[in-house]
């Protein structure tokens, strides 16, 4: 099974909007998909990435001011020169207990040190969860592709 990365944030002032009770800009917590999603795909090919596209996001429920953001990140899926980092944000309560915020599908492009394409190593989905992420993976690259 590949790593889980994960990250923390607290929510702060300069990360809210200016509405009553302040809620997290959602380009905050999408920078944030981005870069735990990128370490994640980092570890993985052993080489830097670029961001292509975030596939799907979509978002639950919100966060506020001062809530702590727990941010995991796993590939689901590998092609030649690609990957798909899965990224599920969480706003954890004080006693622990989380609730999911939003999930993002992030696929990026490892690069070699000329900045070109290069392969990435294979994954083989080897539990039933990840052999349901992996054909899930596959299905929303044919729709992009599609595009």
């Amino acid at each position: 099974m590949p790593e889980v990365t994960t990250s923390v944030q607290i929510v702060l002032p300069q990360h809210c909007n200016g509405y009553k009770k302040p809620r997290l800009f959602g380009g905050q917590i999408m920078a944030w998909i981005d870069i735990v999603g990128a370490v994640a795909a980092r570890r993985y090919t052993n080489s830097a990435v670029t961001t292509v596209c975030v596939d799907n996001l979509n978002f639950l429920s919100p966060a506020y001011l001062n809530d702590t953001v727990v941010q995991e990140a796993v590939v689901t899926w590998t092609g030649r020169t690609s990957l798909e980092v899965r990224v599920d944000s969480y706003v954890e309560k004080l006693d622990g207990t989380r609730e999911r915020v939003n999930r993002a599908y992030v696929v990026f492009v490892a690069l070699d040190e000329q900045d070109n394409p290069r392969p990435v190593p294979p994954f083989t989905p080897e539990t039933a969860a990840e052999v349901r992420e992996y054909a899930a993976a596959e299905e929303r690259r044919r729709i992009r592709l599609g595009r």
